[in-house]
């Protein structure tokens, strides 16, 4: 395994026409974390450096004066809790890279990039540096669509109306159809599914995926050791 800025450079464009979604939903949070009385400057920090819609959007429902830091730390924790799971799949490949350039590339590891590289690396892909690409592809159009939205959002409204959600949605379920085909782990995948909706109502945002994936992640589990 290696990371090349080939890899990134590969990454980054293999990732952009995906990547363009995450401005609506950059706008979505800048514009929220603005109402919630967030300065600009800090909401712009926040997508630069924490790197995750669920985790910032969760953090917003506990935004108030005065900050309660460790209640939000822990909720900022618990959103990001799947990435856990997320690096041990990926160690057997990232582990394989020096330390300094392994933390690089996960700095910046997020659903769409790792749901998009880690069946390539399956697949014989040894460069992880377009995993790394991917990331920063997302992250610089999220960071993107955060400015756009503590400057303009309230001037653009709510960008929920235009349906962007949907390509993510439609971007996953590609994916997992295609490893389905594969390897057909049809019990995990129709659990997790079946967790994420019934639970949506009853959890906090986020809460369901989290949910979804440690549903999904133990029946893979059992269905090995059987």
């Amino acid at each position: 395994m290696t990371l090349t800025l080939n890899g990134v450079w590969r990454g980054y464009r293999g990732m952009f026409a995906v990547a363009l979604f995450s401005i609506p939903y950059g706008i979505a949070f800048g514009t929220a974390a603005t109402d919630a009385g967030v300065m600009p400057v800090e909401a712009i920090a926040m997508s630069a450096f924490i790197f995750s819609g669920v985790a910032q959007f969760a953090a917003l429902e506990f935004w108030r004066e005065p900050v309660p830091w460790a209640m939000l730390a822990f909720v900022v924790t618990a959103a990001s809790a799947r990435m856990l799971v997320m690096g041990a799949v990926l160690a057997p490949w990232i582990n394989a890279i020096p330390a300094g350039r392994r933390f690089l590339a996960l700095a910046w590891m997020s659903d769409p990039n790792f749901a998009k590289s880690q069946p390539e690396f399956r697949a014989g892909e040894r460069d992880v540096g377009t995993m790394l690409g991917a990331g920063l592809s997302l992250w610089s159009l999220w960071v993107l669509g955060t400015v756009i939205g503590t400057l303009a959002g309230n001037v653009i409204g709510d960008v929920a109306v235009f349906g962007f959600d949907v390509v993510m949605v439609c971007f996953f379920a590609a994916l997992v159809a295609g490893e389905a085909g594969k390897r057909s782990p049809i019990l995990p995948i129709a659990a997790a599914a079946l967790v994420a909706v019934v639970t949506l109502p009853w959890l906090p945002s986020g809460w369901n995926v989290i949910a979804a994936a440690l549903t999904g992640g133990v029946l893979t589990v059992m269905r090995r050791d059987v």
